[in-house]
């Protein structure tokens, strides 16, 4: 890591690249740093950004004395840019490749849609994989392609063959609708496809089409099948529980991991620009996991990892397992390890945050990789300790989930 340590020495002992680095940073904060916010909102970053500058030194300087004393067993040193006030090292780097999606499921767009960003405005598969780089270099070592639908953006095999080649990236992951994967998969496993998340949130094909509000549940389903025939596993579902929706499915949805090898990842339903979100609607995990288990009594908790986001829950003799994301009801806030760039270029550090760093702003400004790196440690020491809470996230302005890149 003797590359973060002649960062760390040039920022503190160095004042003309201290200054260019202000510079760049006013810069791009007086260029809509945080792009998604309103205007007032804005005017107060601004003005807290500005202000604060001439002491980013010291945070720096504290987390990386911070970092020096975690424990040995925690393997080697991680970048002090990517690493919180709270010492959560942020290994996973979310990247939304289009705001497009050939679906309009009800908990991610609005009736009405979205106002799509103009195409100059997206990141460009060149600043794609420069930002991929230097995350990768500072750490990250699980990068998921998200969108919209990524797999409708025409060159996605060829950003996961050049994520391939990046050194110390370990799993490249996609999370899809199914719509197109079976027609794609067989070219996106040999590009380096590790992982596959799929949408699913009915198996009544006519319920599907009145939440996506779109036909495609055949397409969705030989999507999952050719991932099975593949090797992919788990294939993991992703399946929004929306009350008097689709709760009724619970059962059915478990029942899949009898014969098959998925992991079917139940999502407490969660609050976003235009999605209707009520408190009524939403379905807790414990209300899941009772409805489960008052047809398998004897359903077990699984060991899992610290970052894991998902409590994993398999059924003795099943060949597959479910999960619960209980982002509403029990946060995991406490080992979130979770970045997201959006396809127009803002770093988001919270899903539920409505602070946005434009790092395609940064880019095209001509910085340095080291002025990206002091923009991007100053976002993730902003990050908080937990989000606000559901009551109040419900308040909150942020963009439709189709926009963050869910």
């Amino acid at each position: 890591m003797a590359a973060h340590a002649s960062v760390c020495c040039s920022l503190s002992g160095t004042y003309s690249t201290f200054t260019r680095f202000r510079k760049v940073f006013v810069q791009c904060v007086n260029q809509r740093l945080f792009s998604y916010a309103t205007h007032k909102r804005n005017e107060v970053e601004l003005a807290a950004s500005t202000s604060a500058a001439p002491n980013f030194v010291a945070p720096l300087k504290s987390r990386s004395r911070r970092q020096e004393r975690l424990p040995e067993e925690s393997a080697l040193p991680f970048s002090e840019f990517l690493t919180d006030s709270f010492r959560r090292r942020h290994s996973y780097l979310r990247i939304s490749l289009t705001e497009k999606c050939n679906l309009r499921c009800q908990y991610c767009m609005p009736e009405e849609g979205v106002r799509l960003t103009p195409r100059s405005q997206l990141l460009s598969t060149a600043e794609i994989m420069t930002l991929a780089r230097l995350f990768v270099k500072e750490g990250v070592n699980k990068v998921r392609l998200t969108g919209g639908e990524p797999l409708i953006r025409p060159d996605v095999l060829d950003i996961i063959t050049e994520l391939r080649k990046l050194e110390g990236l370990k799993t490249i992951a996609v999370t899809t609708n199914g719509m197109n994967l079976a027609r794609f998969l067989p070219k996106l496993k040999e590009a380096g496809l590790d992982l596959i998340n799929i949408s699913l949130d009915s198996l009544i094909p006519d319920k599907f089409e009145f939440i996506a509000r779109r036909k495609g549940f055949v397409k969705v389903m030989e999507g999952i099948d050719k991932a099975i025939e593949m090797g992919y596993s788990p294939v993991k579902i992703n399946c929004v529980v929306i009350r008097g929706l689709n709760e009724d499915e619970l059962i059915d949805f478990v029942a899949l991991t009898e014969k098959k090898p998925l992991e079917v990842r139940f999502i407490e339903y969660m609050p976003f620009d235009g999605n209707m979100w009520n408190f009524k609607k939403m379905v807790s995990y414990r209300e899941m996991l009772d409805r489960i288990r008052q047809q398998w009594p004897n359903v077990e908790r699984l060991q899992s990892q610290l970052t894991d986001t998902a409590k994993i829950f398999k059924v003795p003799g099943f060949q597959g397992q479910v999960g619960f994301i209980t982002s509403m009801s029990d946060h995991f806030c406490s080992s979130c390890n979770r970045l997201r760039i959006t396809a127009d270029g803002n770093l988001k550090v919270c899903l539920f945050g409505n602070s946005e760093v434009s790092l395609r702003d940064v880019l095209r400004s001509g910085a340095s990789d080291e002025d990206l790196l002091h923009i991007i440690g100053a976002a993730v020491g902003r990050k908080k300790k937990q989000h606000a809470g559901m009551f109040s996230i419900s308040q909150m302005k942020n963009r439709p989930m189709i926009l963050i890149g869910g």
